[in-house]
């Protein structure tokens, strides 16, 4: 008998989430003494309200800190039954919404609640890093749209061809991370369209929908189409994550049609059962209390983006669309290095600076690089990346050579 058991197919073919390496890598260098610039993150330095902060301290003092039910608390489907009104223009009930621990683990219910093994989920390039593992668990085969040459978003007629039979999702991000695009309303019509005529479910990860610059507005997928929340053939994500930069509470929620809803939760109720009291309640507050912390947070978004962008535009080789939202942008390093997981690497060892590979989102040649953290450490990072790059610090090096010791 072998000493341990076989790990199953699913496990064996998943990686770990390579932003969540990075964050690890880059505490743990930074807690060795490395002077490491981490430009791969996703989280805002800023706080959470202090209005979700007073609520959760409030409940915990009450020491009532229960279980919830499993698809999440009446006053936080409350509090999300109010936001889909507000931001989407649709009146919904309880029945319609799926609290969940983040929208990761409502993106993962609600594709086990759609997929059988061998079937198929399907997203434009580029995608989030998780988007294929998470269809991978499911059982499912992730099939990535790519972009034709100079486009920022696959055609129509591209997503069409990509589907087949087996199709039982179709996953948008918008705006898109890693590139901050917003996907245009013609191309969303056209998808969800599409995907009604076929009766593919359409999830739509909206987690980065208020954080948009230059006064632009994303169109929400109810913009698209006449059907009801629960004819539409839609399943809407969303969380507090981003806009309210309460990543550590771990909140997100599903909207859309009560029997996908009611099949989410029961899978929920067995995988992790409800979300955490506390957590709840805080993002109850956030949700229904003064907003004016998403409105500073995506003005102090667009200033770091345009910094941001002007300090990568600096480097000779280097190309830019900027991104219309989000807080990363996402740079053409191929003049440089084609492989980016190579690229980053080189930034790492030589300069300790930590970026994202473009392959993980499907794109090779690309690096990601986060605005949401210090500006100083933005600053210093392109300033680094620079040196390496185009002032001849390549050439200055000897295999090995550590540039910003400690």
């Amino acid at each position: 008998m072998p000493a341990t058991s076989p790990l199953s197919s699913a496990a064996r073919s998943i990686g770990a989430s390579v932003t969540l390496q990075l964050n690890a890598a880059a505490a743990r260098m930074r807690a060795e003494g490395e002077p490491v610039i981490h430009l791969g993150g996703g989280e805002p330095e800023s706080l959470a309200p202090a209005t979700a902060l007073t609520a959760g301290i409030d409940l915990l003092k009450t020491g009532e800190v229960r279980y919830t039910p499993a698809s999440g608390t009446p006053g936080m489907k409350d509090a999300v039954v109010a936001y889909t009104e507000q931001f989407y223009g649709r009146s919904i009930e309880r029945t319609n919404v799926m609290v969940s621990a983040g929208v990761k683990q409502a993106l993962m219910v609600a594709l086990m609640a759609l997929v059988d093994p061998g079937d198929e989920v399907v997203f434009p390039v580029p995608y989030w890093v998780s988007y294929p593992e998470m269809a991978r668990i499911a059982g499912a085969v992730p099939v990535p749209v790519a972009l034709e040459e100079g486009a920022h978003q696959p055609t129509v007629a591209a997503m069409e061809a990509a589907l087949t039979d087996r199709t039982r999702a179709v996953i948008l991000n918008s705006p898109s991370n890693p590139s901050g695009l917003i996907l245009d309303k013609e191309f969303l019509t056209g998808v969800i369209t599409m995907c009604q005529a076929r009766g593919i479910t359409v999830l739509m990860d909206d987690i980065y929908h208020r954080l948009v610059f230059g006064g632009k507005i994303t169109t929400h997928c109810y913009e698209c189409t006449e059907k009801s929340v629960d004819e539409a053939g839609i399943l809407v994500l969303n969380g507090v994550s981003k806009q309210y930069a309460m990543t550590g509470f771990r909140i997100g929620w599903a909207v859309g049609p009560a029997t996908l809803i009611k099949a989410m939760s029961n899978i929920q109720s067995h995988l992790s059962g409800g979300p955490c009291t506390i957590s709840q309640a805080s993002a109850v507050a956030a949700l229904s209390g003064d907003q004016n912390s998403v409105e500073d947070l995506r003005d102090e978004l667009e200033e770091r983006r345009n910094e941001t962008a002007d300090l990568l535009e600096s480097i000779p080789g280097v190309e830019l669309n900027h991104p219309d939202g989000t807080f990363y942008c996402f740079a053409d390093f191929s003049a440089f290095d084609a492989d980016s997981t190579r690229l980053s690497n080189l930034l790492l060892e030589k300069v300790q600076v930590v970026t994202v590979p473009g392959i993980e989102f499907g794109m090779e040649g690309y690096l990601r690089v986060s605005f949401c953290g210090s500006m100083k450490d933005v600053r210093e990072g392109v300033r680094r990346m620079r040196w390496l790059l185009n002032d001849n610090g390549s050439a200055e090096l000897k295999a090995g050579d550590r540039v910003f010791a400690r």
